[in-house]
């Protein structure tokens, strides 16, 4: 319980000074008499804090950068109005900065045994799970004069997950998926593994789509046509090693990383492949394996939710160990790591070849922007300094590459911008040469 600031304000300006006693005092405490009857009064009229009844209900997860509500339900059973302002407390990145304070904070008025609902709006910059913290109440006498404070302990969480910001790029995907799969006016000939349909000939075709025996029952020529097969296997395995840690632009390599798997993941799912995904640097962050085309996007989006790099160096024999034990059959495995030369050098490379014998290796790697512009830059000392050096940078990332590309493993460096759609096309690409 506390004086509030318009008692102190009347006790300032009075004028009857009377003198009370309190146990463990040594001296005699000057107060207002008029005030102090006021007040006491308040305090009888103030509602209790403690009887109050709270529960929650509202999102339980939003998207980054979306807003999510949660409403705090406050239930008065006594038979006192009560008169609050109330603090509805989360962690700091539950909010954009400098909207903490008007976000969590209400005045609420409810009359003796019956409920208000005040709702909270979060926006989390971070993913991950947002538990709430403690609410706390302020009850009010009618006067303004005194209050009752405490607090309650009322748990929920917002699971803040990954914004999938590349998810613009799937339409123009899946039409270049149907063009593939011959289900647009628009035929791809002599692409994919599995047999479609026949149709004539028409000049321009490849002459070894031509079915001969059916030609000659009938008296066109016809042209086998082919589609990607469906049901491949894939499995994206996320590197949550120090190297993902690395910031590249205004995200973590980490989250660039996972937006170029979902977009990934939506595109294969549509394509009819069974797709699964593993996180781990020197151990399994997570699995997510088994699910149908349509969990399989919201499974991936929520185990992702939760990982953080970890300021390790990734065990790539364990990595590959796992991955392989993970899929016993042929499959593509699309490794999303950094393209550096020491972890691709001492780590991956001398155990690279236990992937790529029995699987299909595409490997993703997000790029630094900053690098192409340092190249470019010119004009003084320093700026040739800065060029040199991101030559030098560029040219041992390409040669790493090279190294990869000599192993049969297939790579995509792109910018974080452009990462997903690239990994989507690369993918597009082995799909169409019948190499899934």
């Amino acid at each position: 319980m506390a004086f509030t600031g318009r008692a102190a304000l009347l006790a300032a300006l009075g004028s009857l000074p009377v003198g009370i006693w309190e146990p463990g005092w040594t001296g005699v405490l000057a107060v207002n008499a008029p005030l102090a009857v006021a007040c006491a009064c308040d305090f009888a009229l103030a509602a209790p804090v403690r009887r109050l009844g709270l529960t929650r209900s509202g999102d339980a997860s939003v998207r980054l950068g979306d807003a999510a509500d949660v409403t705090l339900t406050v239930t008065n059973p006594s038979r006192r109005r009560l008169r609050a302002r109330v603090r509805d407390a989360w962690p700091p990145s539950s909010w954009q900065p400098g909207t903490e304070s008007a976000a969590s904070r209400h005045t609420v008025r409810v009359p003796p045994g019956e409920r208000r609902r005040l709702t909270t709006r979060l926006r989390p910059t971070r993913r991950g799970d947002r538990r709430a913290d403690r609410v706390t109440v302020r009850s009010y006498g009618p006067l303004g004069l005194f209050a009752r404070q405490g607090t309650h302990e009322v748990p929920w969480t917002v699971r803040v997950l990954p914004p999938f910001t590349s998810r613009k790029h799937l339409p123009s995907k899946l039409a270049r998926l149907r063009e593939l799969d011959g289900r647009t006016s628009v035929l791809t000939r002599g692409e994919g593994t599995e047999f479609d349909s026949l149709r004539e000939y028409v000049p321009g075709d490849d002459t070894r789509s031509i079915d001969w025996r059916a030609t000659a029952r009938q008296s066109a020529v016809a042209v086998r046509t082919w589609r990607p097969e469906r049901d491949r296997h894939i499995l994206l395995v996320l590197d949550t090693g120090r190297t993902s840690a690395g910031r590249v632009g205004d995200v973590p390599r980490l989250d660039a990383s996972m937006d170029a798997a979902l977009l990934l993941a939506a595109l294969a799912s549509r394509a009819g492949d069974r797709v699964a995904l593993m996180a781990y640097d020197r151990r399994v962050r997570a699995l997510v394996q088994g699910r149908s085309a349509g969990d399989v996007l919201p499974s991936l989006v929520n185990a992702m939710a939760t990982l953080e790099p970890e300021l390790v160096e990734t065990d790539a024999r364990g990595l590959t160990a796992t991955a392989l034990r993970t899929t016993p059959r042929r499959s593509l495995i699309v490794l999303l790591t950094a393209l550096d030369a020491a972890p691709i050098e001492e780590g991956l490379l001398p155990v690279l070849t236990g992937l790529t014998q029995r699987h299909t290796v595409l490997l993703a790697s997000v790029a630094d922007p900053h690098i192409a512009g340092m190249a470019r830059a010119r004009g003084s000392a320093d700026a040739v300094y800065e060029a040199a050096a991101a030559a030098q940078a560029q040219t041992e990332r390409d040669r790493t590459a090279d190294q990869l590309r000599r192993h049969g493993v297939t790579v995509v460096d792109a910018t974080p911008a452009e990462l997903a759609p690239a990994l989507a096309d690369a993918y597009l690409a082995l799909k169409a040469a019948g190499r899934l």
